[in-house]
């Protein structure tokens, strides 16, 4: 990329560009991860995972790009210590053939994924104490159709989401990951209705799925998609146990995707994914939840919904995606949300008073040059996925279609 690139955004406030990378022809990006000056990015459809040099963020370079065995994604990924996380699982995308976007969200993974090429399916670990060379050090199978997205700050567990036989759909599960060359599966909890020999709860049309907890202390806050919100403690973590969940669907739409806990505030902030396009099943929110009484979450607020261009009938997907998650050697704040929003690129949200949020910031990107995304009826949108925030506000964010952008936040 050149490095005078001029700032190509469609609406920004309180937030400047610095930089776009199109990760060496590979654009589409899920998560981000940082070390030591590279920017990690596990791709969604392309089966693996690139690096880019970021220590000149207005000239970002890849360096490097890691392939998966076929029909193998990582597009959730996490990093500390010279040690990169990746998860393995199916290209649901690519192998699954769906007819339609609704089809992978309305329905449990087994039934609707029906894939026969081969795959890989479980955690692998790579060094990246040089961040350039990634190093393939372990990998830990896992049976079933994979694994989604992880959770690891260091330490000795990490918690990821997966699919295993006997399940109807992604669970989750403790990976001791004490010494990261012998990574073991130790412990894994579900809500009921998801094992095979439980009678089933699901409403048809609704996906009850685990997609990722975030851990603060004792506890684990995990999201469910449609199945909502959960509260787990997990000093043991291998008999995880349930001490609340709260769920909104019905009457909204579900989708429940990041689920951010701020415990110095007792608060925690879920953000609900957008999973239709044009708005078809209606806006979906970011909700802030009272965390005193953890058996007994109680949404108080939800941020503001952008207003100021018609999203609903810009194409793509419209509302929240993923939050930055506060992680150690990043920016750390409980009261201001990074927040994606799909065609409505990047959202900061001051939550001070945690009864009403303002948003203070924004970027959006322009429509993405081509489309690498290989989804039925995907549109010609920019579709803002993850971001990350350093410790000086340089905020990585991702797209499935239009590379890495590099702001700067002004607020």
């Amino acid at each position: 990329m050149s490095s005078q690139q001029s700032d190509p955004a469609v609406a920004r406030k309180n937030i400047r560009f610095l930089g776009r990378s199109d990760q060496g022809g590979r654009p589409d990006g899920t998560q981000v991860m940082l070390s030591k000056g590279h920017a990690i990015v596990g791709h969604m459809f392309s089966d693996g995972f690139s690096v880019i040099d970021v220590r000149d963020p207005r000239a970002p370079k890849q360096v490097a790009f890691v392939a998966n065995p076929p029909n193998t994604r990582s597009h959730h990924i996490q990093a500390h210590d010279g040690i990169l996380l990746t998860v393995n699982g199916a290209n649901v995308w690519a192998l699954a053939k769906y007819a339609e976007q609704k089809d992978y969200f309305t329905q449990a993974l087994t039934e609707s994924f029906r894939g026969d090429a081969p795959f890989a399916s479980g955690l692998r670990v790579y060094d990246i104490s040089q961040p350039e060379t990634p190093r393939e050090i372990a990998f830990l199978a896992v049976p079933g159709l994979g694994l989604h997205r992880i959770w690891w700050v260091g330490g000795r567990y990490a918690y990821a989401s997966a699919h295993l036989p006997g399940f109807s759909d992604h669970i989750m599960i403790a990976i001791d990951v004490a010494d990261p060359a012998h990574p073991r599966l130790v412990g894994q909890w579900w809500l009921h209705g998801m094992k095979d020999d439980e009678e089933p709860r699901t409403p048809k049309g609704k996906r009850v799925a685990a997609h990722h907890a975030i851990i603060a202390g004792d506890l684990a806050y995990g999201a469910w998609r449609d199945g909502g919100f959960t509260v787990h403690d997990i000093r043991d973590p291998a008999n995880a146990r349930l001490v609340g969940h709260a769920n909104w669907s019905p009457p909204f739409a579900g989708g429940t995707h990041t689920p951010l806990p701020l415990p110095d505030r007792q608060l925690a902030i879920v953000a609900d994914e957008a999973t239709s396009n044009n708005c078809a099943n209606g806006i979906a929110y970011t909700w802030v939840l009272d965390m005193r009484a953890p058996e007994n979450p109680i949404t108080i607020a939800t941020l503001p919904t952008p207003t100021e261009a018609d999203y609903c009938g810009k194409g793509g997907k419209f509302g929240p995606h993923n939050l930055h998650e506060n992680r150690p050697g990043t920016l750390q704040r409980s009261n201001l949300i990074f927040a994606t929003y799909h065609n409505a690129g990047v959202r900061v949200f001051d939550i001070s008073d945690a009864f009403a949020p303002r948003e203070t910031a924004y970027y959006v990107p322009p429509d993405p040059e081509r489309i690498v995304d290989i989804r039925p009826n995907a549109a010609k949108a920019i579709q803002s996925c993850d971001v990350l925030v350093d410790v000086n506000g340089v905020m990585y964010v991702t797209d499935t279609n239009a590379g890495l952008y590099i702001l700067q936040y002004e607020g």
